[in-house]
């Protein structure tokens, strides 16, 4: 028995990557993007600093130092030809979504939304596309360091989110 199944281990692990089965966290990008330049407005937000870190995993290389290309005032620059990704909206968003009955606030909904398009040798391959992550959080006055460190850990958290799904679309470029 215990043979058996040793034999069929190896089929399994045969099996799950022929059907494209990959791990979770694991992204490949097509060669197309193996280099890469990403214009954002603020290269320190959650959202372009997770971005930066999914992309160099994936075996990106970041065009222009090994950095976010900064650039202000939606100003363009060369591109050569490495592909150039586009942020054009990185925003967190919070909303009250409940109150105690002393009008408190007791839940906020935290939204993170990122617009972004792709551009390849001067052709779009990805027209501007809007995503987003909402997560709901409760508040509590006297916990107000704990939650404000919730908060913060929720953001970065939606941020993460967000680049995965990013570097997902862009991994169905060709």
């Amino acid at each position: 028995m215990h043979r058996l199944l040793r034999l069929s281990l190896p089929l399994v692990l045969l099996a799950a990557s022929g059907c494209g089965f990959r791990l979770q966290g694991e992204t490949s990008l097509p060669p197309v993007l193996a280099a890469l330049r990403v214009q954002t407005a603020d290269s320190q937000t959650d959202f372009a600093q997770a971005l930066e870190r999914a992309l160099q995993r994936a075996g990106v290389g970041i065009v222009q130092g090994g950095g976010v290309d900064t650039v202000q005032g939606g100003a363009t620059a060369p591109t050569g030809e490495a592909a150039v990704l586009r942020i054009e909206r990185d925003e967190l968003l919070e909303r009250v979504a409940s109150v105690s009955a002393r009008n408190v606030p007791r839940e906020y909904e935290l939204t993170y939304v990122v617009r972004y398009s792709l551009s390849l040798g001067g052709q779009t391959r990805i027209d501007a596309e809007e995503v987003s992550v909402s997560r709901d959080f409760t508040f509590d006055e006297t916990a107000a360091l704990a939650k404000d460190r919730e908060r913060d850990l929720l953001r970065e958290a939606l941020a993460r989110e967000l680049s995965g799904v990013v570097l997902a679309r862009l991994a169905s470029v060709r």
